[in-house]
């Protein structure tokens, strides 16, 4: 898995999903297990309802949008809390049905399972006349 560093109307086969919006990259650690690779990434501020992870053309594309909590009576506000946006390039070995993703204390774990190779099996030879 790699990741897009590609402007999306450059490779034709990336789908059109940047913005032209400031965003931020959110910190990613990804790891291996047995089962498939791990994205975990670190979202403060963003409730499970403002996040979209989805999947197009072997793209993992992740979207989160964080809430403005304290906006009541601000007498002055020095920053503001701008969305998070990644991709990630998908590799052929990622079963992109079984991709599966959680979220807690403001870190998303997205599963990417391995697809599941095909196991040798004895062909059978019928003798006909």
């Amino acid at each position: 898995m790699k990741e897009s560093t590609v402007p999306a109307n450059v490779e034709k086969n990336v789908p059109d999903t940047r913005e032209e919006t400031r965003t931020l990259t959110p910190p990613v650690d990804i790891f291996e297990t047995e089962k498939g690779l791990v994205v975990v990434a670190d979202l403060p501020g963003v409730d499970k309802e403002d996040i979209d992870v989805n999947v197009e053309k072997n793209v993992l594309t992740l979207k989160a949008r964080p809430k403005q909590r304290l906006t009541d009576g601000l007498a002055r506000q020095e920053y503001a809390l701008l969305p998070f946006f990644r991709q990630f390039q998908l590799s052929d070995t990622v079963d992109q049905s079984g991709i599966s993703a959680e979220m807690k204390y403001g870190v998303l774990t997205i599963h990417l399972p391995k697809v599941k190779e095909q196991q040798p099996r004895k062909i059978d030879v019928a003798v006909t006349q």
